[in-house]
């Protein structure tokens, strides 16, 4: 889509839980992730939006059994990814979030540290308002 002085996006608090897998037939929504991101209103990211604000793309990454993590969405050479510390060692690959909407019942594919593939679907979609909180990780990776 061709983005013009008019088009406008909004930053939308994203819900991600896993989907079926062979260990999790019927999904886990235990296992999720809760994004901050600018979206347009098809669902693409606005890359420039998170260019000029880049601590406001938050990733919050909950798994049971495990403590929660927290870190940004960054954009990397090749794709976006959800990184928690400085350098790539954990970041989380998404693949081809550049062309793929954030819209809820939508799938994402995640590549983790170590190589797996992971489904996750979009579960949640909401505006933030006054009425929404979101988390504020500490400075973003390199500050």
């Amino acid at each position: 889509m061709l983005r013009t002085a008019h088009t406008c996006s909004h930053w939308k608090l994203i819900r991600l839980e896993l989907a079926r897998t062979a260990d999790f037939p019927e999904g886990s929504p235990s296992r999720a992730f809760l994004l901050r991101l600018p979206l347009f209103e098809d669902g693409l990211i606005d890359e420039a939006e998170v260019g000029r604000r880049p601590a406001m793309a938050t990733v919050k990454r909950h798994w049971p059994n495990e403590p929660d993590q927290q870190g940004y969405i960054i954009r990397t050479e090749a794709n976006w990814a959800f990184s928690y510390a400085i350098g790539e060692e954990d970041d989380e690959n998404l693949f081809h979030l550049e062309a793929h909407p954030l819209c809820q019942g939508e799938y994402v594919t995640l590549t983790e540290p170590n190589g797996e593939q992971l489904p996750f679907q979009v579960t949640k979609v909401s505006s933030m308002d006054g009425s929404t909180r979101a988390f504020v990780p500490g400075p973003p990776p390199g500050d």
